[in-house]
């Protein structure tokens, strides 16, 4: 398959002369605080506080598979001189996303590629060499409910089709703003994965590019794993590490997807007989605890402020209903944001509501946490708990206010591009070698004991499946 179409990239564009446009000057990097939330922030490419946090990362290649690791890196940003005159600039968008299966048989590597990935699976550093052993066991175990999940749906996820068209979406919004660009679809885990469409970039001599995450709040295991690619890619390659970049860390607070979202909530209330009296249940996808307080990821704090903000706008228009969050997706033993979506609705049940508007705050693309976990799933388990009426609004996916938000973040983003240096910033932690040796043969022998008795395997059915 030509590069062109694997890298689910678009057709070509130039920008003559963008130094003279009439950009708005302010950076859409930095989230500002509309209301006082601990760790809510959005971080620059000029202090990456999101790529300090992360342990080491494994970058792919195209098929998926892990080839070597880098330390984590932050970025000393390096104004880059614009020209005097006018020039010819190649403006580039990359959009970041997660990926999916596109069929059955695409489900258990898909899996593995994701719990291979160092910011879901977070492993003590003397145990890191189980991360792939660890991954392989894990997603052959949970691949067959999975597949049950995605057979649900079609067959197979919707994601990249989705991101496509947002990413044509993006392309035509720029365009009717007189700024041409090529716009280029990064996945992390499934085709086209980030390195492709950075491997296309390159080819086509991209002088400018814009990282925008389709992830509206930042979080390590999402925005932050995505960004570790490319830190590990830009750093390696010559032509990449003078590159401009502006990386949009994360967009939840902007106003026009606030106005997006207010949108679909007031249509679809409007569905219900008597909508006055409906709950509004914000479903975010979850992240474990240990995320938020132990690496300060900042996914809990943008999260409510999310949701505060939206339900500001609400009132504005005259809509008071109640609101709740919680949090869903849950994989593992370990303990993850509460409260959990699935209890919530059991308790919402029994406390007599009878009309809920489930709305998925985390997602702007339909995929299988929407269509089968919300849609499905959570919407039997409401019923069954005494709740009468269900509703759920849809993703934004190509809804026009949103497409050109994105596109107003964008222009935004362009003049604050600088050069990415990255410089390590994990410490080599001197060990006596003998000592060394010894916690990794005990460690081993232990973690493969644990690894393969019959209790963990158990253990581990139970809590994924």
């Amino acid at each position: 398959m030509e590069a062109v179409s694997s890298s689910g990239i678009l057709p070509h564009g130039k920008v003559y002369g963008l130094n003279h446009r009439n950009f708005n000057q302010k950076s859409s990097m930095s989230c500002p605080q509309t209301r006082s939330f601990k760790s809510a922030h959005c971080y620059s490419s000029e202090g990456l506080k999101g790529s300090q946090l992360l342990n080491s990362i494994e970058k792919r290649n195209p098929v998926g598979q892990t080839f070597s690791s880098a330390g984590a890196y932050t970025y000393v940003g390096s104004a880059v001189e614009s020209p005097t005159h006018a020039v010819e600039e190649k403006v580039g968008v990359l959009l970041l996303n997660l990926g999916g299966p596109e069929t059955l048989h695409d489900v258990q590597p898909f899996l593995f590629n994701l719990f291979a990935d160092p910011d879901i699976i977070r492993l003590p550093r003397l145990f890191q060499f189980l991360q792939r052993p660890l991954a392989q066991l894990i997603s052959v175990i949970r691949a067959p409910k999975s597949k049950e999940g995605y057979a649900a749906i079609g067959g197979g996820s919707p994601l990249r089709k989705i991101t496509d068209e947002q990413a044509h979406a993006i392309k035509a919004a720029l365009e009717a703003k007189n700024m041409h660009v090529n716009v280029y679809v990064g996945m992390r885990y499934w085709y086209p994965f980030t390195e492709e469409a950075i491997e296309q970039i390159k080819k086509d001599k991209i002088t400018r590019l814009v990282v925008l995450p389709l992830y509206p709040q930042f979080s390590i295991s999402t925005t932050g794993s995505s960004i570790r690619v490319l830190e590990s890619i830009f750093r390696e390659d010559a032509y990449l590490s003078r590159l401009p970049v502006s990386i949009i860390q994360c967009w939840y607070q902007r106003q026009g997807y606030i106005n997006s979202m207010a949108d679909l909530i007031e249509e679809e209330l409007q569905i219900f007989s008597k909508p006055k009296e409906v709950m509004i249940f914000f479903s975010a996808h979850g992240v474990p605890v240990s995320y938020v307080e132990d690496a300060g990821d900042p996914y809990r704090d943008q999260m409510e402020e999310c949701i505060y903000l939206i339900m500001q706008e609400l009132k504005a228009r005259g809509i008071s209903n109640k609101h709740t969050l919680a949090y869903q997706s849950r994989v593992g033993p370990v303990q993850w944001l509460k409260p959990y979506t699935d209890e919530v609705l059991v308790e919402l049940g029994q406390k007599g509501v009878k009309s809920l508007l489930a709305v998925p705050v985390s997602f702007v693309s339909e995929h299988i946490e929407t269509l089968e976990e919300i849609d499905m799933e959570y919407k039997h388990l409401a019923l069954e708990s005494g709740i009468e009426n269900w509703g759920r609004v849809p993703a934004l996916g190509c809804t026009s206010s949103f497409i050109t938000d994105l596109a107003d973040a964008v222009i935004e983003a362009l003049p604050a591009a600088k050069a990415m240096t990255t410089q390590s910033t994990s410490k080599e932690v001197n060990m006596d070698p003998v000592s060394y040796a010894i916690k990794m043969f005990f460690g081993s022998i232990l973690a493969f004991v644990l690894l393969l008795s019959p209790k963990m395997i158990s253990m581990l059915k139970n809590q994924l499946l």
